[in-house]
């Protein structure tokens, strides 16, 4: 007897065709669940009762910001150059500057990234993992030879910027301390702050007058760092002669996979849990002693991260969990993060208040040099070009938030330490010798 045609139709599709279809991903997200979740959150909104508990905060950035990163990844050329970070980070802020996110949804992810502060627990992950998958030799190397273009391409920065604003009738002081410096200040929380309470001391003015000056800068300095970040991955494959992949060091061996191996299979649960423990104690501690030292907890943090790699005192399975926990994070929770900081501290109409044509010329100046520093000093200390000028464009990056976007756009998440380093340490002495200057000269 022969079978109907929707019997075998249906006996086709189920269960191969459905789980081919569950392969087919938003983001992380299976289609079907895709669906689901959004009707879900739809529901919760159209019902007036929008819950803001972890799990509903949870699924609303992970939706959101996959689905911002997948409209970029469909865009042909533009795809190439990690226009995915941007769109993940900077669609948010124009929707809720324009009032089309729904005012709850904005105030729900907005007060849950802002009290959970995650985007540290993200950094500390990232670190932790990074760190403890590199060669001994090849990490304590790196951290010294990294400095040299830091350095080089701060003092080109400067100078260049400064030159190409006043040629264009900002003025120098004006082009130095509102433009040049708030670019490569390390963001807004220990860039932009710090800096315009100190400015409006110094002039006996209001800090949020000096503050609207000197954000602007920060913002466009860090979507211009993200760009020559995408730019310069492109770059990497078409030339990958130029590059190590999130290798600093031409010779040795910081692949993660070298020790880690990701096939290995030896990583149990236990040691992916002690090891997202011990990253979570590790930026405690640098939390505690960060009142001592002054630094930012996430520099105390990679050093204590460093010095517990160096000593051997972390086993090597526990290495093997905290690269587990790295590429979680890395896959997972990059793009909803990115959404998030979009939603709840990027502010559109800072952005868009940089694009006077003689400012973002001296942004792209002053971003552009500091990259090619990167670029060009590399191969004098051995260093991939490439990936060396990543991590000193991070320089010009929004802080934490940036070197986020940044590495994502450029696919090479493994330079979070060196990254860091670049904007913490890097935009710390900025703001130090620019409020000692700025107060010299006025």
């Amino acid at each position: 007897m022969n079978r109907p045609k929707d019997a075998n139709n249906i006996n086709k599709f189920w269960p191969e065709g459905w789980w081919k279809l569950m392969e087919y991903r938003i983001g992380i997200i299976p289609l079907p669940i895709y669906i689901v979740l959004a009707g879900v959150i739809f529901y919760f909104y159209k019902s007036g009762k929008f819950p803001t508990e972890v799990s509903m905060m949870i699924a609303v950035i992970a939706l959101f910001g996959f689905s911002c990163s997948e409209i970029a990844k469909h865009i042909p050329g533009l795809r190439l150059i990690g226009i995915a970070a941007i769109f993940a980070t900077f669609i948010p802020s124009y929707l809720v500057y324009s009032h089309i996110l729904p005012s709850e949804i904005v105030k729900s992810v907005t007060d849950f990234t802002k009290t959970t502060n995650f985007l540290y627990l993200f950094i500390a992950s990232i670190i932790v993992g990074s760190i403890f998958g590199m060669d001994r030799r090849v990490l304590i190397q790196g951290f010294m030879k990294i400095f040299v273009p830091i350095i080089l391409g701060t003092i080109l920065a400067t100078i260049i910027g400064t030159l190409v604003g006043t040629a264009l009738g900002l003025g120098t002081m004006h082009t130095l301390f509102y433009i040049v410096i708030p670019v490569m200040a390390g963001g807004v929380g220990e860039g932009a702050i710090p800096l315009s309470t100190g400015y409006a001391e110094i002039l006996h003015q209001a800090q949020t007058d000096q503050f609207s000056q000197v954000l602007p800068p920060v913002m466009f300095g860090s979507l211009m760092a993200i760009l020559f970040s995408g730019c310069l991955n492109l770059l990497g494959k078409r030339y990958p002669s130029l590059t190590g992949n999130g290798k600093l060091q031409i010779s040795g061996s910081e692949d993660l996979t070298n020790l880690h191996g990701e096939t290995s299979g030896t990583s149990d649960v236990g040691h992916i849990a002690a090891a997202g423990i011990t990253a979570i104690t590790l930026y405690l501690v640098g939390t505690l002693t960060a009142k001592a030292f002054g630094w930012p907890a996430p520099v105390i943090m990679l050093f204590l991260a460093v010095l517990l790699k160096l000593t051997r005192a972390i086993s090597p399975q526990l290495q093997q969990g905290a690269y587990v926990v790295y590429r979680f994070f890395a896959t997972a929770v990059t793009y909803p993060l990115l959404f998030a900081i979009g939603v709840s501290i990027t502010p559109w109409d800072k952005l868009v208040a940089s694009f006077a044509l003689p400012n973002l010329i001296t942004i792209v100046a002053t971003v552009g040099t500091m990259t090619a520093t990167g670029f060009f000093v590399a191969r004098w200390l051995n260093m991939h070009p490439i990936d060396t000028a990543i991590v000193t464009s991070c320089r010009c990056g929004q802080g934490g938030t940036g070197d986020v976007a940044i590495l994502t756009a450029s696919n090479r998440m493994e330079l979070m330490p060196f990254a860091q380093v670049a904007t913490r340490i890097g935009g710390g002495l900025t703001v130090l010798g620019a409020l000692f200057a700025y107060r010299y000269f006025h």
